[in-house]
């Protein structure tokens, strides 16, 4: 199958000197966690929900509010593209080689779509999938957080993670999650509601359980891909913690089910 069948045609874009608060709107309305930017209609770059956590909590920037922040200066620039008619499992394998989310879709250097991983998961429902469980690729190589420990903490165990979010523990069980898109209408909330001379040492005050998702959704490592899948698409969550007897043994997100895709595609 050809990229251009499974692509979105419906492209949300901001151009690139547009500021933070007009990203978080479009975020918000559209439901989406990133954003093709443009100049001029033409694509200069990509800004995702983590480009800004990333950003806004940087000690460079932990104190500037998202109105006076540029798109410019806080989305990736080295857009990496694919055209229309490029095959399935040869995106997915860039996507997975690059780590990245989302790939706008082109066509003579038009940008006519884009795909992410959300649409791949679209594909893993069936008879193929119903006889692969989550433990063949759920990731157990966890990262976790406890409730007591600072959002900047947080924050810092994601980007060295390379991950959007982090499973909750407390006393070896799972207590919620948190998620880049957590951190990042944090950081957003936190700027308008303290005095800028305050921010630098309330900003360490901030811990995980005042932002996460409590009562967090998470499946067993016995249930099928296409259950999985179901659940993501019902949720819109990216990721599901796997549990066992209350402890955390695993994650499956979109980018194990991507992996699955590229590779009986392949």
């Amino acid at each position: 199958m050809q990229i251009k069948n499974l692509m979105s045609e419906d492209i949300i874009t901001i151009d690139k000197d547009q500021n933070l608060s007009d990203a978080l709107k479009l975020l918000r309305k559209h439901n989406v966690s990133r954003l093709p930017v443009t100049n001029n209609k033409q694509l200069v770059g990509i800004i995702s929900e983590r480009d800004i956590a990333n950003k806004l909590g940087s000690s460079k920037y932990e104190s500037m509010p998202a109105s006076r922040l540029h798109i410019s200066s806080v989305m990736v620039k080295d857009v990496i593209t694919v055209p229309e008619s490029m095959q399935l499992d040869e995106v997915a394998k860039i996507m997975l080689e690059k780590g990245i989310g989302s790939v706008p879709v082109v066509n003579e250097d038009k940008m006519v779509g884009i795909v992410s991983k959300a649409d791949f998961v679209t594909l893993a429902t069936g008879i193929a999938f119903d006889k692969i469980t989550v433990k063949e690729i759920m990731s157990k190589d966890l990262t976790v957080v406890s409730p007591t420990e600072r959002i900047v903490h947080a924050r810092r165990q994601m980007i060295e993670s390379n991950v959007g979010r982090l499973p909750v523990v407390d006393d070896d069980e799972l207590v919620g999650m948190i998620t880049s898109k957590d951190l990042m209408r944090a950081f957003i909330d936190f700027r308008k509601k303290v005095p800028e001379k305050y921010q630098k040492s309330q900003i360490k005050e901030l811990l995980v359980e005042d932002i996460m998702s409590g009562n967090p959704t998470f499946v067993s490592k016995d249930m099928s891909i296409t259950e999985i899948s179901n659940i993501i698409m019902e949720t819109g969550f990216n990721g599901l913690p796997v549990v066992e007897e209350n402890n955390v043994v695993g994650i499956i997100t979109q980018t194990d089910i991507l992996r699955l895709i590229e590779k009986l595609e392949s």
